[in-house]
């Protein structure tokens, strides 16, 4: 029995996703990976039960085949009701400060546990920066910096800044914060019985999506956060990856020295990024088509500094996050991805690049997979009782969404995936 257990762990342990210099490695080989974000992964069950349960399935058996074999989910959510004006996803796994509810600890270990058997990993994000699963904002109004008045009404740009950027002077709030997290990494799954800490089928924890200082004055703070939450983690987690979850220099208030800094912590094993043509202004209205060729170009030029800065560290670099609407920005799974598709194939083949030439650029995730969900016709944004479709509720649903039915985009990926 002692031999079994040993081989077993033994086994485990050659599983894992490791880091050498500027390789991923699983079991010694090198691990260069294109995925996607499946944030809602872990709440189908909850939602849906049986009917999550099955929808689940498929979209894995669906992804698999495309070779498409690392998600990027979200872990936990916090708190309920309006958040900066947004309705946030449910069921939050802390709807009250301090009470957890396990059975969204169960749909999530249901989607780990499927993802196990179909030999795929993912990376699992721990808070957000971003109201659309409580995050910052609600651990602040649970600890008395944040008055529930202002939380919920909608902010304006820089009054979110100022107040978000509080979370890491918040003592109480990073505690709390420290708390969701143990709950998360020693959690046993329910289905496979094998602790989160213990599961191979985890590729990395993340900080949060997308955590920045938000204003340059928290620069010190947000450092400090960094290198806290990341050494806690380490403390209960001696076997998974660990990064931060950044969008970049862009997210860190256009600091090239601060982005380097946070990434250079020997508790962080790679670099993230992530990429926002709309969101950043890099082509306006509907102008897609004919602001696509600068768009790729400042897409492919974010990505190369960045790559620089990991080769420097030398450490991985993953391109978690990029997206871009449908041609004409429509919401219509029927109208044409070609703008999409031709952006997609410029970021995979700077990850092809790199994966040929052994480089930092080890993975990538795109955003998002919207699995078998459709729009509603004549609703343009998410309410309570729809099904969960990649793009979050403060957006426009089916906005950045790659659906099943994207042929053509799918063809794409299945062209690099294929060659791996």
């Amino acid at each position: 029995m002692c031999f079994l257990l040993f081989g077993f762990s033994v086994s485990a342990q050659q599983n894992f996703v490791k880091v050498k210099g500027l390789q991923f490695t699983i079991a010694g080989k090198p691990y260069y990976y294109i995925g996607t974000n499946y944030w809602y992964g872990g709440l189908l069950q909850a939602v849906k039960g049986e009917q999550g349960r099955v929808r689940l399935k498929q979209e894995l058996d669906f992804l698999k085949q495309k070779g498409v074999t690392n998600l990027r989910v979200l872990a936990g959510s916090e708190g309920v009701g309006l958040e900066n004006g947004i309705q946030r996803v449910k069921p939050a796994l802390q709807p009250e400060h301090g009470i957890y509810k396990p059975e969204v600890l169960e749909s999530l270990d249901f989607l780990l546990n499927e993802m196990r058997k179909r030999d795929m990993r993912v990376v699992l994000y721990l808070s957000n920066n971003w109201e659309w699963s409580g995050g910052f904002l609600q651990y602040l109004n649970w600890n008395g910096q944040l008055a529930d008045s202002v939380m919920r009404k909608k902010m304006d740009w820089n009054e979110q800044r100022n107040e978000t950027s509080k979370f890491y002077t918040c003592e109480s709030c990073m505690t709390d914060y420290n708390k969701q997290v143990k709950l998360i990494v020693t959690h046993v799954n329910k289905y496979s019985h094998i602790s989160y800490s213990n599961d191979p089928t985890i590729m990395s924890w993340e900080l949060a999506n997308e955590p920045r200082p938000m204003r340059t004055e928290a620069f010190d703070a947000f450092k400090k956060w960094v290198f806290a939450a990341a050494t806690y983690i380490k403390s209960i987690d001696k076997n998974h990856l660990v990064t931060t979850g950044t969008e970049g220099v862009m997210g860190a208030e256009g600091s090239a020295v601060l982005f380097t800094d946070i990434h250079a912590y020997k508790p962080i094993n790679y670099l993230t990024i992530h990429i926002w043509p709309k969101n950043w202004g890099w082509f306006k209205d509907t102008s897609i088509v004919k602001d696509l060729p600068q768009v790729i170009a400042k897409s492919v030029a974010y990505i190369k500094a960045h790559e620089v800065i990991a080769k420097t560290i030398k450490k991985p670099l993953v391109l978690e996050e990029f997206g871009l609407p449908r041609d004409a920005q429509s919401f219509d799974p029927a109208s044409a991805t070609n703008s999409r598709n031709q952006y997609y194939k410029a970021i995979f083949n700077e990850w092809k690049q790199s994966a040929k030439t052994t480089g930092a650029i080890a993975g990538c995730n795109f955003w998002a997979f919207g699995g078998t969900a459709r729009p509603i016709a004549g609703q343009v944004f998410w309410k309570e009782g729809d099904d969960f479709m990649g793009d979050p509720p403060q957006e426009e649903q089916g906005l950045n969404a790659v659906f099943s039915t994207d042929k053509s985009t799918w063809q794409i990926i299945q062209n690099f995936t294929s060659k791996r």
